[in-house]
């Protein structure tokens, strides 16, 4: 496999809402399946909905001046799930995971107005953080995955080495905050 093909797999695999809803699953359980279907699944659709349409390029949205209207239905569609969860008396470090992710997505959405920071190397890095955060130092096993997508973006050329590590920050710092914070 080329070096390319290499970094499309990961950038495929380790994408956003594969990410999102793995770790909902993860940290929430069967409760996370819901909670994915509402931060993942259904803004995901949207997108492709819009690929499908040609509003939007491709999945991964590489224009930001494309990004901030898919960002703000997931906020949309967060809310929606998030308010769901608690009615049905989701447990709370599930919705303390849901609190970060909108969190990151305002932040996320805000940014993109005038520069496009990594959102895959956010998700990832926050991510790790959230694991660590719930099963201790052992989860710093998956830490590896974040330079590697990174890597990957950059090989892609769909950002630069700067977009990279201000989405990796931004992501390990909400995660690393937020998430604590309300749990």
């Amino acid at each position: 496999m080329t070096k390319i093909g290499f970094a499309r797999v990961l950038t495929e695999v380790f994408a956003p809402g594969v990410l999102v809803a793995v770790l909902l699953i993860v940290v929430g359980g069967w409760w996370g399946v819901g909670a994915a279907a509402f931060t993942a699944g259904i803004p995901m659709a949207y997108v492709f909905r819009g690929v499908r349409r040609g509003r939007l390029t491709d999945h991964h949205i590489p224009e930001r001046e494309h990004r901030r209207g898919p960002l703000l239905f997931g906020l949309a569609s967060v809310a929606v799930g998030t308010t769901t969860l608690v009615l049905l008396g989701a447990p709370w470090q599930l919705l303390a995971l849901l609190a970060a992710g909108a969190t990151g997505l305002v932040v996320f959405a805000l940014v993109t107005a005038q520069w496009k920071m990594s959102i895959h190397a956010g998700v990832a890095a926050g991510t790790v953080a959230v694991l660590v955060a719930v099963y201790g130092p052992v989860a710093l096993v998956a830490a590896p995955l974040v330079p590697l997508i990174g890597w990957s973006r950059l090989v892609l050329k769909a950002h630069t080495f700067a977009q990279v590590v201000a989405g990796t920050t931004v992501g390990a710092v909400i995660a690393a905050t937020v998430f604590p914070a309300l749990r």
